[in-house]
C-alpha cells in the first residue's frame, strides 16, 4: 500500500473527526499541505457527509477506514442504561392489595350485619314474650271457664274493691283492685288464693297507687288448683308467704 493510498483511507476518519491518534492526524495534515488531490478528496468527503445528513444513502468509505471507525466506536465507554421494569410486574401486588381492602370492608360489613341481626333477634324475642303475656291476659279475662271473684269490705264508701279472674286449668290469675287505703309504714298488701282444701297459697305482693288502684298479673301458681275464695291482707314489708298473719282487707267468694 502506497503512502498516498494510506492517507486517502485516513481522509474519511479525518473528515468525521475520528482520527484520534495525534501522529496520524499530524502526518495527514502535513500531507494535505502538499497534496492537492487529497485536499479535493477531503472536500468531497465533507460535502458527501453534508448530504448524508439529509439522506440514508451516502458514499461508501474505504474498507480500512470503515473498520477503524467501527473499532473507534466500539472502544468508546458506554453508560449502562437502567432497565425499567414493565408496569405489568406490579399487577399481582395491585390485585393482592385490592383483594385485601375488599376483604377488610366485607369483614366489617359482615360484623355490622351480625350485630344488627343479633339486636333484631333480641327485639323480636322480647316482642314475642310481650305478645305471649298479652295473649295470656286476654285469655284469662275472656275464657268461659275463668272464675270471677269480687272482693269487698264491710265499710262505708268508698269501699276497697277487688276483682280476680282465675283459670284453674292453667293457673292464670289477673287481679285488679281499687280504693285500697294507703299502706302504713313497713307494710305491704299480699294476695292469697284460698283453696277448697289445704292451706292458703300466696299469690303476690303489691302496693297501690295514689288512687288506691293495684294489679297482680299471672303470679306463679300451680295449674289445677281449685280456688274457694281470694283475700287481700296487710302484711309486713317482706310479706308472709307461708300463711296470712294480718287481718283481711278485702275477701271474696267464687261466683
Amino acid at each position: 500500500m502506497t503512502s498516498h493510498e494510506q492517507f486517502a483511507e485516513d481522509l474519511a476518519l479525518y473528515a468525521l473527526g475520528s482520527l484520534s491518534a495525534d501522529e496520524e492526524r499530524l502526518a495527514l495534515e502535513r500531507h494535505l499541505e502538499t497534496c492537492s488531490s487529497c485536499r479535493r478528496e477531503l472536500e468531497q468527503l465533507r460535502g458527501d457527509m453534508g448530504l448524508l445528513s439529509l439522506s440514508t444513502v451516502g458514499p461508501r468509505p474505504p474498507e480500512r477506514a470503515r473498520r477503524r471507525l467501527m473499532a473507534a466506536i466500539a472502544s468508546e465507554p458506554r453508560e449502562a442504561v437502567p432497565q425499567r421494569r414493565p408496569l405489568w410486574w406490579l399487577a399481582p401486588w395491585a390485585v393482592a392489595t385490592t383483594l385485601a381492602i375488599v376483604a377488610s370492608v366485607l369483614w366489617r360489613e359482615d360484623a355490622s350485619l351480625r350485630r344488627q341481626m343479633g339486636s333484631l333477634q333480641a327485639t323480636f324475642y322480647e316482642q314475642q314474650q310481650e305478645l305471649t303475656r298479652a295473649r295470656e291476659v286476654v285469655a284469662t279475662l275472656v275464657a268461659p271457664e275463668s272464675q270471677q271473684v269480687t272482693l269487698v269490705a264491710a265499710k262505708t264508701p268508698p269501699q276497697p274493691h277487688g276483682k280476680a279472674f282465675y283459670r284453674r286449668a292453667t293457673g292464670s290469675l289477673i287481679f285488679l283492685a281499687s280504693n285500697l287505703p294507703p299502706l302504713p309504714s313497713e307494710k305491704i298488701y299480699e294476695l292469697w288464693l284460698i283453696p277448697t282444701s289445704g292451706s292458703p297459697v300466696a299469690a303476690g305482693l303489691f302496693r297501690p297507687d295514689t288512687h288506691g288502684g293495684a294489679a297482680v298479673v299471672n303470679p306463679p301458681l300451680s295449674p289445677g288448683l281449685e280456688a274457694k275464695t281470694f283475700a287481700v291482707t296487710l302484711e309486713p314489708a317482706t310479706g308472709s308467704h307461708e300463711a296470712p298473719r294480718g287481718q283481711p282487707v278485702i275477701v271474696g267468694a267464687g261466683e
